[in-house]
């Protein structure tokens, strides 16, 4: 049988937040909207939750290190409120993604993928842009945190915006099962986003698997680490017979909030594996230099 469904990716803008209440219906109104239109799998952007910080008031917002702590300490109420949206109207949720304080003081950034079953799984983005070292001091991941989540559509993939554009990272979700990446971003420059959407289409080129991008959008001078925000959401495919001759599948509009949806059918996306064009998931190990790739986990969230 055809496995087909419709993906929605955000274009979403960091609100200054008067209460949690706000928060909640805000999100609660985002996912409706995308579920209602029939997406099963709905991606939110990386930092998306630093608008959590304006919880903590102005003054705790525009202090780097502060809205850290502000956001990390509300994340348990956003997953919370992720699963009972997700279990309710029966869709995946990739949930936009933010800072976690550990007991050793560190820091690093977290996204959840939340099932339509109430399991949910985690992902610490690995490869650190220069602003989140310096002076944001957020550390990377374990370099075992690679996991490919199986759902009742498809077996996903979580990178997060600069782990895009290394291409071993995805390789190794590819080989151990993944149909899609997806890969939530935070770019305040046109450069930067246009950075993340080459890496999506070049993983999805090399991997034959779909890729999905949202990003960040607007501005939020309220909280200096996120005050600009620029990006296209997205969602790619390989340039192959059946695909859209770019591999494009959808895009939005610049800096518009907005949800991008696209249809993907993970029959085609086999087919083009193994009878495409070029094959280049399959031809991947004939290239010299053949590296060891990072281990992956497969966790199940049906």
């Amino acid at each position: 049988m055809t496995r087909k469904f419709k993906i929605a990716a955000a274009q979403y803008p960091l609100d200054e937040l008067g209460s949690q209440a706000e928060y909640e219906a805000k999100i609660t109104r985002w996912v409706e909207e995308a579920a209602g239109a029939g997406a099963e799998l709905l991606v939110f952007p990386e930092y998306g939750a630093m608008e959590l910080a304006s919880l903590a008031g102005a003054a705790v917002a525009a202090d780097p290190q502060g809205a850290i702590d502000a956001v990390s300490e509300r994340l348990p109420m956003q997953a919370d409120l992720h699963t009972r949206l997700a279990m309710k109207l029966g869709v995946t949720i990739v949930g936009a993604s933010g800072p976690l304080r550990h007991e050793h003081g560190g820091a690093t950034n977290v996204a959840r993928i939340f099932s339509g079953s109430g399991k949910q799984g985690e992902y610490h983005k690995l490869m650190m842009t220069p602003w989140e070292r310096n002076p944001w001091n957020i550390s990377a991941g374990r370099p075992d945190g690679l996991t490919v989540f199986e759902t009742d559509g498809a077996k996903i993939g979580l990178v997060i915006c600069y782990d895009i554009e290394f291409p071993l990272i995805s390789r190794a979700l590819a080989e151990a099962g993944a149909e899609i990446i997806v890969a939530p971003s935070n770019t305040e420059t046109e450069h930067g986003y246009w950075r993340v959407r080459t890496g999506c289409m070049a993983r999805a080129l090399e991997n034959q698997v779909y890729t999905v991008h949202s990003p960040t959008v607007g501005a939020a001078s309220w909280c200096p680490p996120v005050e600009m925000n620029v990006g296209v959401a997205g969602v790619f495919a390989a340039s192959d017979h059946g695909f859209p001759a770019g591999g494009v599948l959808a895009t939005g509009e610049m800096n518009r909030p907005q949800w991008v949806y696209a249809e993907v059918d993970m029959e085609l996306l086999a087919q083009v594996r193994n009878t495409g064009g070029v094959q280049t998931y399959n031809h991947w190990p004939e290239q010299p230099g053949t590296v060891v790739l990072p281990p992956v986990k497969n966790v199940s969230l049906i």
